[in-house]
């Protein structure tokens, strides 16, 4: 059996299971059945890069990581990845910074990265690389001698060819790509996006899922990542998400839990998700009282200038509301900017009758496919989703609604509150079918066998854009 290599730009160490995330046990778990690697950034600054690499094993999972300077940081992370591929690649093209510092500074970490991990990596290997940090290492590593198998997926959208072209240099980015044998998106639609730039832009030629360029023909595939769902459903009756439950009804006093959880980013829409909770109660003061919105979101990458804004901003939008709205016994919001360990996490989602799920535009959103499998089967909640997530092409029982619509967004929360159990269970039982259908499992198997040049699972793991 070949030997797995992920490369990305943080690894997760083996700890307890409450404070992982599906991705990390799902590479994990790929990792110890093929005595791999996964390689990344340690998360440390060093005053000179030297290369030095820090080898650990956990629980049978071996990584290797590196040391970045502080000007690394600035310009690959903060900089080109941050602030300019991630606002562009969620269709924020007001917010993407180009700067060629930036661009420069990806580039040298990535060959940094490809100059530490080349000798690190043996004939028959198969490499798999993750997310937009690290586009160009394919190629590099190509450059540098490996000629083995070779994967990417990217965890994020990838932009219409229209935006796309904004981007410096566009083209030689993209044509980095043909370096893998495999790459990934999270939806048909992000896929066609793709294919649509390389036919349009770069004159390459799309048959199914080959996609060629010159002499280089790749796959590229839709693959939407899941969830463990039966993992987060047991998670959900844990005690410790008995307890988190308990303590939410205890402080809501029988009133209707409306929750999101969202890392504090601008791609979330959490200020028009206010906004449309605003007019909700604008527009329904039957339901003064009786309702509360719990927004969880823990803040990120905190030395970028638009992150510091948004959170300016719902921190004067919270209180607004706050206080047009509030009683002297009732708050309308809950606003709270730190995060919560799985199983505790699973209880909030279980207490909550609304899961309100509003990205302006998400890769695929699996804080929703979370929701989903938390949920008591006898008496399940609502999801209300964007339909500008990922996970709407999936879970299309959800409430779809288009978050820029405060209208929209107000008679969702008041449809929601009103449905009745049996439709709610109806929703429910589609959307959970589709959670365990396509959870983890599947995507690492669908993505490692398609890389490995093997068939695609096939049954009830078999993936079509319209699946629900």
């Amino acid at each position: 059996m070949s030997r797995l290599i992920v490369i990305s730009n943080r690894v997760s160490r083996p700890g307890p299971s409450g404070n992982q995330g599906g991705l990390a046990v799902a590479l994990a778990e790929a990792l110890r059945e093929s005595r791999g690697l996964w390689v990344g950034w340690s998360g440390d600054v060093t005053d000179n890069f030297t290369g030095q690499i820090g080898f650990h094993e956990d629980d049978g999972v071996r990584t290797a990581t590196i040391d970045l300077e502080e000007q690394d940081v600035d310009e690959y992370y903060n900089g080109y990845a941050n602030r300019t591929l991630w606002p562009l690649f969620h269709f924020r093209i007001d917010l993407a910074e180009y700067a060629r510092d930036f661009e420069g500074g990806y580039n040298r970490v990535n060959r940094r990265f490809a100059e530490c991990i080349s000798p690190l990596i043996e004939s028959d290997d198969v490499v798999w690389i993750h997310d937009y940090h690290m586009i160009p290492l394919g190629q590099m590593l190509r450059d540098r001698g490996f000629g083995g198998r070779m994967g990417y997926f990217l965890h994020i959208p990838w932009p219409p060819t229209r935006l796309l072209v904004s981007l410096p240099h566009h083209a030689n980015l993209v044509r980095t790509l043909f370096a893998y044998d495999v790459i990934g998106f999270q939806t048909e639609e992000w896929l066609e996006s793709f294919r649509h730039y390389v036919e349009r832009e770069l004159g390459g030629t799309v048959d199914g899922d080959r996609v060629t360029l010159g002499d280089r023909t790749i796959e590229a595939i839709a693959c939407p990542i899941g969830v463990n769902a039966r993992h987060f459903a047991d998670a959900a009756t844990s005690d410790d998400a008995r307890a988190m439950y308990g303590q939410m009804r205890a402080s809501l006093q029988d009133r209707a839990l409306i929750v999101g959880v969202d890392r504090l980013d601008y791609s979330k829409g959490l200020e028009e998700r206010f906004n449309g909770y605003a007019r909700f109660l604008k527009d329904h003061p039957e339901h003064h009282r009786h309702v509360v919105l719990t927004q969880v979101a823990p803040p990120s990458r905190e030395d970028v200038g638009s992150y510091q804004q948004i959170r300016a901003t719902l921190d004067a939008l919270a209180g607004r509301i706050n206080g047009e709205y509030s009683d002297v016994d009732w708050t309308p919001i809950r606003y709270v900017n730190h995060g919560y360990p799985r199983d505790r996490l699973a209880g909030i989602y279980r207490a909550a009758r609304v899961g309100l799920v509003t990205p302006l535009r998400d890769g695929m959103n699996l804080v929703a496919k979370e929701y989903v499998a938390a949920q008591d089967p006898e008496d399940p909640g609502v999801l209300i989703l964007s339909r500008f997530a990922g996970a709407a092409m999936q879970l299309t029982d959800a409430l779809l609604i288009n978050p820029y619509s405060p209208e929209e967004m107000s008679d969702a929360i008041h449809r929601a509150l009103a449905m009745p159990l049996d439709e709610r269970q109806r929703r429910w039982r589609a959307m959970m079918d589709s959670v365990e259908q396509q959870d983890i499992g599947w995507w690492r198997r669908r993505f490692t066998s398609r890389l490995n040049g093997e068939d695609a699972p096939v049954g009830k793991d078999e993936f079509s854009a319209t699946e629900t």
